[in-house]
């Protein structure tokens, strides 16, 4: 028994719950999927697999071999992958989602080095606030900021990313700078349609403000560019404040209260992880964004 082949059958019809699915997947015939996990189960002496003539479900046994499986595959194509990069100029396409924000700074800044250095390769990126759904969008690899990433999907750690509160100077001439998380409910705040809870920490005290304003948006760069313009007061992700509050278009606020990090995340489905492409561009992404993205006055890190 070719015993590679036959996990990699077993994880497809654990993922799509389904032989024929699996099979076509693989392009192999149902009756190769079906004895690929018999025999898997033989050599295992377990039942990995329910089957009914409806449903396809992972016994308790299944669901702890795919965990170890989707491992074995992972180590397997990472082996074979860097053996291929060794040898071999990559080339072909991967699609990508990431949050706008992220997308317009941090990545399509790695990704055009990446290109520069891999002619043979096109990256189409989807960005977008809300979760992608790996399967139906046929995403290889999606950016996530969550501090808990989806069990059902393969996750990386990349790197954490802080949050500060800013505005504009012209803001701060014309309505003061605000001294405590209460004094925001005075000031006009830009708020993000998920986000109208701020939470700070001071000195082991959490400190919580319901934020409102005139401006409500899903897009973290227009929240961006309307604190620029100074319609008020803001909570930004810090790799896409930075620059401008490094050339002084943006003051920070209430630096003596600790903002949640949240981490970002390589996620991905198993087979995706099998092809050079995608392994290169995971490693050469935690390589190049290898250290965390937090305002100097955020340190210590606080996860929330």
């Amino acid at each position: 028994m070719d015993r590679i082949t036959a996990i990699k059958s077993f994880v497809e019809v654990a993922h799509l719950a389904s032989f024929t699915k699996a099979a076509e997947k693989l392009d192999l015939s149902r009756l190769q999927v079906s004895r690929h996990v018999q025999e898997l189960e033989q050599w295992l002496e377990q039942r990995l697999l329910h089957r009914t003539t409806r449903r396809v479900s992972l016994t308790q046994e299944g669901e702890r071999a795919l965990v170890r499986f989707e491992r074995i595959l992972n180590e397997t194509s990472a082996l074979l992958a860097q053996s291929y990069i060794d040898k071999t100029e990559l080339s072909g396409a991967i699609r990508i989602s990431s949050p706008i924000g992220f997308a317009q700074t941090m990545l399509i800044e790695a990704v055009s080095v990446f290109l520069a250095q891999h002619d043979k390769v096109t990256i189409d990126i989807h960005a977008n606030d809300s979760f992608s759904d790996l399967v139906e969008q046929r995403i290889d690899v999606a950016l996530r900021y969550t501090n808990t990433p989806d069990e059902n999907l393969i996750a990386r750690p990349l790197m954490n990313i802080g949050s500060c509160v800013c505005a504009s100077k012209h803001y701060i001439e014309q309505y003061s700078q605000p001294k405590s998380p209460a004094d925001l409910a005075k000031h006009k705040c830009l708020v993000h349609l998920a986000h109208d809870h701020w939470r700070f920490v001071k000195e082991g005290q959490e400190h919580h403000a319901k934020v409102s304003g005139s401006l409500i948006c899903n897009d973290v760069t227009t929240i961006l560019a309307a604190t620029l313009k100074g319609n008020g007061i803001s909570l930004l992700p810090y790799d896409i404040a930075r620059t401008h509050m490094e050339k002084g278009l943006l003051l920070p606020l209430l630096t003596d209260y600790q903002i949640a990090t949240t981490q970002l995340w390589a996620v991905y489905l198993s087979r995706s992880y099998q092809t050079p492409l995608v392994r290169a561009l995971i490693d050469y992404l935690a390589e190049r964004w290898d250290g965390d993205i937090v305002p100097a006055y955020q340190n210590p890190l606080i996860s929330g």
